[in-house]
């Protein structure tokens, strides 16, 4: 499916790329910059495996896939329905399953979890926050060129399946850093 045989091309050099239907933007551009982020959120979710085994890591292997699969579908422009890769619903359907059995084994928050703990736990909120400036560039790009909802939506609930995991990384939720509101000054 992929063959690279060549990785300096020089055909950036000038300050352009090629989106995966050929046409020639700025690197600085919307959606080379909603790529970027998403490349980002993936980076640091190989940096949070490094801390994870078994279920945990499998689980953010599909989600490193899914990012590429995203990444794939915002650098054809469009909203989907062709014949390129596409998000779907079922890669949604597939982080809120993950969210919500993660999720049940968390005792109910009492306050708001500052980014902390195990070095698993701080690990996977620096993903999380990543993931939502991924969220956040993608929006931007929305707001100007058609992009398909299913990768915002699947953005957004990356940042969640992140957040409830780092509470399990966190010993089950017992080793939480808790905002204690007033304390900071």
């Amino acid at each position: 499916m992929v063959k690279l045989d060549v990785i300096t091309t020089r055909g950036g050099d000038g300050g352009e790329t090629s989106l995966g239907d050929g046409a020639r933007v700025r690197k600085d551009a919307p959606r080379i910059e909603a790529i970027g982020a998403v490349d980002e959120a993936n980076a640091a979710i190989g940096m949070l495996r490094l801390h994870t085994e078994g279920a945990d890591d499998a689980l953010l292997a599909r989600v490193q896939n899914g990012l590429f699969d995203l990444g794939a579908d915002l650098c054809v422009p469009g909203q989907g329905g062709d014949a390129r890769l596409r998000l779907g619903a079922g890669h949604v359907a597939a982080l809120d399953s993950a969210t919500a059995t993660i999720n049940e084994g968390l005792p109910p928050l009492t306050s708001f979890v500052l980014p902390g703990g195990t070095p698993a736990a701080a690990a996977a909120h620096l993903a999380r926050t990543v993931a939502r400036r991924a969220e956040r560039a993608v929006v931007h790009l929305a707001a100007e060129e058609p992009v398909n909802p299913e990768v915002v939506r699947y953005l957004n609930r990356l940042s969640d399946l992140l957040f409830v995991l780092s509470r399990r990384l966190n010993g089950g939720g017992a080793g939480d850093v808790l905002w204690t509101p007033g304390s900071g000054a």
